[in-house]
């Protein structure tokens, strides 16, 4: 690291932490309890094992336990522009896998977002476990990747209607937010608040889109004047989801909107594609015509589902590796459906049938050009470790 950039890193803490009226090293955080990682689309398998750590309620920074101190380093280099992928980084799993995953694919990351913090009330922000791991943060840096941690929040609709309209409590969300910025070497934040967005009446979540767009404008702006980056994690618009987003004024205060695109079919709903050809057709439409298309990020699933028929539990979920392996496990075919552009699997167990829906290279390359129809570049990857392999060279054109 030169000179220069040390003290412009050194400048944008500090401005950070004045900003959020920390004038000294911040304490070290919680690991987080939160067994289910986020809500609705992204959400840690079940299985996943405990924290290591316990919880214990305060206003916390997720420094990982056993270490103290204000973020050090400079931030990430200047990505190039041939980079038009970022990734979350998940907690659960092969982490160390997805970490060198991300290496791997330096060459097209532009940003990685490690799914680590979570939002519990206006003050109390709660790291996952491995929350803050500098090494890993310093790895990505030195490839040349900007790290963006993504914050989830675990507040309803109505709870979160309150916080957002209320100029006090929402401030101190800020500045509780630019704390965890300044807490490490980070490039930024990026806000994946979904339970608001899937709780409540439909008029508590109008309150919730008039909120969010005041309390984004204020952190957004913050971030900017910090030379920090503000990304903004959304839910697909279309007549029947994510109403709870002002596109327009979220478009307008972040740097990049990343669109979920997938869970058309979800955990807890019937057996479906998660994506599919209209879907993406429908939300792009929507969404081109509200936010600026460099602003846009389309995310992939690399990733599905595995559901039980007549069985209400929550259906299992299986990266693409999983899924292949039980695929061929169970000695039937693949099977490609061209109208989701997405590919599928049944199968039985005893008396029980399965059905596998998931995503893989070729239903990517069935999508792109519905991102090329919108004059959309930028590309996502639900996640990192999850991945087909071949979804790279899809996304560099091979």
């Amino acid at each position: 690291m030169d000179h220069a950039s040390a003290a412009r890193a050194r400048l944008g803490i500090a401005f950070l932490l004045a900003a959020s009226g920390v004038a000294a090293a911040l304490p070290p955080g919680a690991a987080a309890q939160d067994r289910t990682g986020a809500t609705a689309a992204h959400r840690a398998p079940a299985t996943m094992p405990p924290p290591a750590t316990g919880d214990d309620g305060t206003d916390a920074t997720g420094e990982a336990p056993g270490t103290t101190g204000a973020a050090a380093g400079a931030k990430a280099p200047a990505t190039g522009a041939g980079r038009t992928v970022s990734a979350w980084l998940p907690y659960w799993g092969d982490t160390r896998g997805a970490y060198r995953d991300a290496l791997q694919h330096a060459a097209q990351l532009h940003t990685v977002s490690p799914f680590w913090y979570r939002a519990a009330s206006a003050t109390t922000i709660k790291g996952q476990p491995g929350a803050g791991d500098r090494q890993v943060v310093a790895g990505l840096h030195r490839a040349g990747i900007k790290v963006v941690p993504t914050v989830t929040e675990s507040m309803d609709a109505a709870t979160m209607a309150a916080l957002l309209h209320d100029r006090a409590r929402r401030g101190a969300h800020v500045r509780a937010l630019l704390r965890l910025v300044a807490s490490r070497a980070y490039d930024g934040v990026d806000l994946d608040y979904e339970t608001m967005a899937t709780t409540g009446t439909a008029h508590m979540r109008d309150r919730v889109r008039t909120g969010y767009a005041l309390f984004a404008d204020e952190l957004c702006a913050k971030l900017h004047a910090g030379g920090k980056s503000c990304v903004i994690t959304v839910m697909a618009r279309t007549a029947n989801s994510g109403k709870a987003y002002d596109y327009a004024r979220l478009g307008k205060a972040a740097d990049r909107v990343r669109i979920m695109g997938y869970d058309l079919h979800w955990a807890e709903g019937s057996p479906g594609p998660l994506s599919s050809l209209a879907w993406y057709d429908e939300f792009l439409r929507y969404a081109t015509g509200t936010v600026p298309r460099d602003k846009l990020e389309i995310a992939f699933p690399g990733y599905g589902w595995d559901w039980t028929r007549g069985v209400k539990a929550r259906a299992k979920h299986l990266t693409w590796k999983e899924a292949e392996a039980l695929r061929r496990r169970m000695g039937v075919a693949y099977r490609f459906d061209t109208k989701s552009g997405t590919p599928h699997f049944t199968y039985r167990v005893g008396r029980a049938v399965h059905d596998v829906w998931y995503q893989d290279a070729r239903g990517v390359a069935a999508h792109l050009p519905l991102l090329r129809k919108y004059g959309v570049r930028n590309a996502g990857l639900w996640a990192l470790g999850f991945e087909d392999p071949g979804f790279w060279k899809v996304l560099r054109g091979e």
